[in-house]
């Protein structure tokens, strides 16, 4: 059996090799994240031989396969000894579509006061509330953040004033309230798109 001479080179271009199908840039975190890993490891446990370090890593394609799917690239190790043809993809829908859905929803119910309207808002607002919350582009609280600005309050606020004998009395009054939700709409689709992970 031939022994390499640097293990540690070796390990990583196996790595590498595997993540072949990773973007360029998220390959090379991934390989610095694993060679910086190492010399934590060796520096912590200088008893430790670097072939167990590596062992205790585990596999590289175990790694590229698991850096491929939290990228939604695809699995193409586990596919391969699957015999699985499908790739694992994640983040399909682009972070514009939810932000996009939730701001257009407010429009279609002022705009076209009677049916179908309120009904397409309606539904634009659960859409995009749902896509919002399976996308990979933000974090738990942020979503939740977002869904409770974006699609939570303004149906509060709509169905109060709705079932409030229709709110005070003036077109003033109705178009400031409708310019202040529109305005926490917008505020929080750019806020959400500014944070959104790449």
């Amino acid at each position: 059996m031939k022994t390499s001479a640097d293990p540690v080179r070796d390990y990583l271009t196996a790595v590498e090799r595997e993540a072949s199908a990773l973007p360029a840039d998220r390959r090379q975190e991934l390989l610095a994240d694993l060679a910086e890993h190492i010399e934590v490891t060796r520096a912590e446990r200088p008893d430790a031989s670097i072939i167990e370090i590596l062992r205790e890593l585990g596999d590289p394609r175990t790694i590229a396969a698991t850096a491929l799917a939290e990228t939604g690239a695809g699995v193409a190790g586990a596919s391969a000894t699957s015999g699985a043809g499908t790739a694992t993809r994640r983040g399909k829908v682009h972070p514009l579509v939810p932000l996009l859905m939730l701001t257009l929803s407010l429009p279609f119910v002022v705009i076209f006061p009677d049916l179908p309207g309120p009904l397409i808002g309606v539904l634009f607002r659960i859409a995009g509330a749902v896509l919002l919350c399976t996308s990979v582009h933000w974090t738990a609280v942020q979503k939740t953040t977002g869904v409770l600005l974006t699609a939570v309050v303004p149906s509060a606020v709509i169905a109060t004033w709705n079932l409030s004998s229709g709110g005070p009395a003036g077109d003033t009054t109705a178009l400031l309230a409708n310019l202040a939700m529109l305005a926490l709409l917008v505020g929080t689709a750019a806020w959400l798109w500014r944070v959104r992970r790449a």
